[in-house]
Order: structure tokens, then C-alpha cells, then sequence
């Protein structure tokens, strides 16, 4: 396989998991919580996370792990016009500063994209991301979808695997071993109520900055983030990682007794994201547990973007991010 693959290259099985091992550091950390200005207390208060989980070590952002194992996985997809989604995302374990973060991608299913008149070919390659701790111990595992370009534009390889392979559904037993034995009560009584069927809108919207530095960070190989030349919309792509990390921190915002992100169940790219733009959530609550001496909350995010077009004008309400997950928060 050449070191930029294209569509053809791949095959089903392929281990491409020749990528640098990474150590998260406060300085990782940092950097991470300069970009999004995360309020999830256990990642910054760190005698508040020694309370929560009973171990002196720092909790890491979860969004900074994600990060990071999404950015190990890329050598596969330097080409990628754009990430399409990701499913069945659990954490296993939580992460501390100074743990080491190991990732193996290989490749689960690829479907080439139904072929017309005028459009190049490319298709989509289901990758299966298995990250892991210096002990060994999986920390995540989940998969995700980009799609890449074909070397021949009129290409017909026919690919043709069932991407539901890669499945959005959780089992509550997986759901409910992930959750860590903690002790939800040293967190913040919540000003707001999260019961099911409320639907909140986060009234302090961000504007993407450092896209790039993020990628950098992450290592991150795609080129449509870092390359304008490379992007098919003559503008860099902004990573995907970084409009899910703005969403997580504008629900840190309104949910201060956030423990940790259990799980996402799907996350889907439905639009580009682009440099300037300005990102505002919709978060709707689904449904709501006890458990384990706080609360389990199943939760739909959107993430809309308002941006100045080329004409000058401004488009609002461009629905770039259908994020589904669950949290753990304190006791009620």
C-alpha cells in the first residue's frame, strides 16, 4: 500500500497500525483546553478528579483522547474528502494525564460510491480503531467512515460491503460496564433539570479557531485540513474532531456535574465545517438513569453552523452535526 493511499489500494483486513505511540502530557492538555475552553471539571480541578475517581492522577478530556485516536488512524486517509460518521464509541476505561495511548486501524468493510456521469470515483472505507493504554488495557474501540478518492476517476472496483458492520446500537450491559465505580456526589447539584423530552438550546455559540493546530496536534494526516489545494471545496476542511470537541464544551456549559462521556452511539458529519464559521448546540434529552450513584443520560446534539458565503451574505442554521451519546453527571 503506497503511504497516501487511494480507494483502490485498500483491502478489507488491512492492519495499518505502523503509527506513533502518544503520551498525554499537561502540555497536551493545555494546548487542547486553550482551543475549546472546556468547563468539564474533572479534566482542570484536578482535587475535584482526585475526589471523583479516587486516584491522585488528572483526568484527561475525553474529547482530547478522541483526539488523539482519531488522529493515529488517519494514515489511511491522507486523500479523505471527508469523514462521513463514526459508531459504537465506548470508552473502556477512563484516561489520566500521563497515561500512553496506542492505536491499531484496520479495515472492516469498503463500499465504492454509486458511479456517475461527471463525478470521480471514490468510496467509502469502514475503519475499525482500537486504542489502548501502556498496560494494554483498551481504552477505546470504535469505528469510523471516510471516504477516499479512487487513483483511476472512472474506476469500478466493486466494492460493495455492508457498512452496517459497524453498528450505532450499545448494549445497556456494555453501556453500564463502562461506568466507572466513582463518587458522583462531590459534583455540582445541576442549576438545570435534565429530564427526558427537554430540549435545550445553548445560547453562547463559538467560532472555529486553530483548525489546523488541532489537526497538527492530533497528528493527523489529512490533507484537506491542513492543504486548501487538497480540499474539493477550494476552502480547508475543518477535522471533524473539532466540531464534536466545541460540542462537548458548550455541554460542559450548561451540565457542570458532567462526570464523563460513557459513549457515543453515533456521531455524523451531514455538512462541512469551515474555518470563521460559528457553531450553536441543540441538545435534546432522551432518557435518564440512576446508576451507580449518579445519573446516566442518553443524549441527541446538533450542532448548526452559521457562515458568510461568497457572495458576502450570511446562511444560518446549516445543520453540520447529528451527535448522539451518553454522560454520566452526579446524583440529582
Amino acid at each position: 500500500m503506497s503511504n497516501a493511499p487511494w480507494f483502490e489500494d485498500f483491502s478489507v483486513g488491512d492492519d495499518l497500525s505502523q503509527v506513533p505511540s502518544v503520551t498525554l502530557t499537561d502540555g497536551y492538555a493545555a494546548v487542547h483546553q486553550a482551543m475549546f475552553a472546556d468547563r468539564y471539571r474533572p479534566a482542570i480541578d484536578a482535587p475535584l478528579s482526585a475526589r471523583l475517581t479516587r486516584d491522585n492522577r488528572l483526568l484527561a478530556n475525553p474529547s482530547l483522547v478522541c483526539n488523539i485516536a482519531i488522529g493515529a488512524s488517519t494514515v489511511p486517509t491522507q486523500r479523505v474528502l471527508g469523514n462521513l460518521f463514526y459508531r459504537g464509541l465506548r470508552f473502556h476505561r477512563p484516561v489520566f494525564i500521563g497515561d500512553t495511548l496506542t492505536t491499531q486501524t484496520k479495515v472492516l468493510a469498503l463500499r465504492q460510491n454509486t458511479i456517475k456521469p461527471g463525478r470521480a470515483a471514490s468510496g467509502m472505507v469502514g475503519l475499525e480503531i482500537h486504542t489502548v493504554n501502556q498496560k494494554g488495557e483498551t481504552v477505546l474501540l470504535f469505528w469510523r467512515c471516510p471516504m477516499v478518492p479512487c487513483r483511476d476517476s472512472d474506476a469500478n472496483t466493486g466494492h460493495a460491503d455492508d457498512l452496517s458492520v459497524m453498528p450505532e446500537v450499545i448494549s445497556k450491559k456494555d453501556v453500564f460496564a463502562s461506568i466507572p465505580d466513582w463518587n458522583y456526589s462531590v459534583l455540582p447539584v445541576e442549576a438545570i433539570d435534565f429530564n427526558p423530552g427537554e430540549v435545550i438550546d445553548v445560547e453562547a455559540r463559538d467560532t472555529v479557531t486553530m483548525a489546523p493546530e488541532l489537526v497538527r496536534m492530533s497528528l493527523n494526516m489529512a490533507m484537506t485540513h491542513t492543504d486548501v489545494s487538497r480540499s474539493v471545496y477550494d476552502k480547508r476542511l475543518v477535522y471533524g474532531g473539532h466540531t464534536i470537541s466545541m460540542a462537548a464544551s458548550q455541554l460542559a456549559r450548561i451540565l457542570p456535574s458532567l462526570a464523563m462521556i460513557v459513549c457515543w452511539y453515533k456521531c455524523d458529519h451531514v455538512a462541512p465545517v469551515f474555518e470563521e464559521d460559528i457553531l450553536s448546540s441543540r441538545i435534546h434529552v432522551k432518557e435518564v438513569n440512576d446508576v451507580a450513584g449518579g445519573r446516566l443520560i442518553k443524549l441527541a446534539i446538533d450542532v448548526f453552523a452559521e457562515r458568510v458565503d461568497t457572495s458576502g451574505g450570511t446562511q444560518s442554521n446549516i445543520r453540520v452535526l447529528d451527535w448522539q451519546l451518553a454522560v454520566m453527571t452526579g446524583p440529582k
